[in-house]
């Protein structure tokens, strides 16, 4: 027998709803980057590494790599909207993905031979504003309702 007292609709909860929102972003920055005009010379689009002189909105340096790792969380975002535990986890895990990212492009960006994503120092201090705020959006959206109802399930 399922217990339907504990599921939750879909982005549902603000946990949810939030991850929901980031993903959506997340999808758009990673379509924008394919959109000539948005990605700038789109002609200089390469596949991956530091060579991809293409800059999003004129100042971010991207790939097809670097567009697709964005639609990925996109569509990761949209999958753990179902669940509260899974959007927190995408919160966390994610903020802690792009702080690596982070630390990554402080060596990447004078080193071309690991900039594969590619990252210049705009898109490091975008990495890293992403990690500390889903970070934050993980740890602290939703905690005080999801207390509340612990405790008034144990009563």
């Amino acid at each position: 027998m399922v217990d339907r007292t504990r599921d939750t609709r879909y982005a549902e909860t603000a946990i949810q709803k939030t991850a929901l929102i980031v993903g959506i972003v997340f999808l758009i920055v990673g379509i924008a980057g394919f959109i000539p005009g948005l990605t700038h010379p789109i002609e200089h689009l390469d596949g991956a590494g530091a060579d991809s002189d293409a800059l999003l909105m004129g100042v971010f340096q991207v790939s097809v790599l670097h567009n697709i790792v964005h639609l990925l969380f996109g569509v990761a975002g949209l999958a753990v909207a179902a669940g509260a535990r899974a959007s927190r986890n995408y919160l966390i895990w994610g903020g802690v993905i792009y702080l690596v990212l982070f630390v990554y492009g402080l060596f990447a960006v004078n080193a071309p031979e690991v900039n594969l994503v590619p990252v210049n120092g705009a898109d490091n201090w975008l990495h890293l504003v992403l990690g500390l705020g889903m970070l934050a959006l993980g740890l602290l959206v939703d905690r005080g309702r999801n207390r509340t109802t612990a405790t008034r399930n144990v009563t």
